[in-house]
């Protein structure tokens, strides 16, 4: 067992266990964009750091992907630490500012503006679609491509994958995918995702009544109540 303090209690937890984990145990709340169990860390979103060490020598750490130490000392929430998080928030709402997920977030952390140059991206590079389609999926559909500025998600060479089976896991993951419900433009205002989904793992012969597989809806989590989904599906 692995002995450490976070923020001033002291915790035991098993090898291997993330400073993450350890903080979630004693209840301590961390915000994560990137993350989800079940899958793999990456801490690409950043919005989990916490404070490693004490004094002039503590750092910023992303807490999914640091492992525990004996005699760790963290703080989940430091001045510093919350001054870090509200900036990737700040940063975030400029790439992404349709998206219901960071927009609760930026709430929550109180960011009243955002001080960037404002975007309109569709993806923060996450990661949580790629790890899904590899890790829970097994389908190996999409991965990220090129580098830098030109970074981005897809399969090789913009060639439709025969590894995707349509399941829907990649868009049920996305922090993001809701901004494809929230466009103002005439022209865009109906996304249609929830239209263009089939659920492929039903036997329809066998289950000609049920409609869509998973809740909230993968394409949009826009319905509720018993009529929420549309006959299109």
């Amino acid at each position: 067992m692995i002995t450490l303090k976070i923020n001033g209690l002291e915790v035991s937890v098993e090898k291997g266990t993330t400073v993450l984990e350890a903080a979630r145990f004693l209840g301590f709340p961390i915000p994560t964009l990137c993350h989800m169990e079940g899958l793999s860390p990456y801490g690409a979103c950043r919005l989990c750091v916490v404070e490693i060490g004490e004094g002039e020598r503590s750092k910023l750490a992303t807490s999914c992907t640091y492992p525990v130490e004996e005699g760790l000392i963290v703080r989940t929430s430091s001045s510093r630490v919350v001054r870090a998080r509200r900036m990737i928030l700040e940063l975030l709402l400029a790439s992404c500012p349709q998206s219901k997920v960071i927009q609760d977030l930026a709430a929550a952390h109180e960011v009243r503006r955002q001080r960037f140059r404002q975007e309109y991206e569709s993806c923060i590079l996450c990661g949580l679609c790629v790890r899904m389609c590899e890790e829970q999926m097994m389908g190996k559909a999409i991965g990220f491509r090129g580098r830098g500025e030109n970074r981005s998600i897809g399969t090789p060479f913009d060639v439709k994958s025969e590894q995707c089976r349509l399941c829907g896991g990649c868009i049920y993951v996305c922090p993001v995918c809701t901004l494809r419900c929230t466009y103002n433009e005439p022209e865009k205002a109906i996304c249609g995702g929830c239209a263009n989904l089939a659920p492929p793992c039903l036997e329809k012969d066998r289950f000609d009544d049920m409609m869509c597989y998973m809740d909230p809806c993968v394409a949009c989590e826009i319905g509720t109540g018993d009529n929420k989904h549309s006959e299109t599906k």
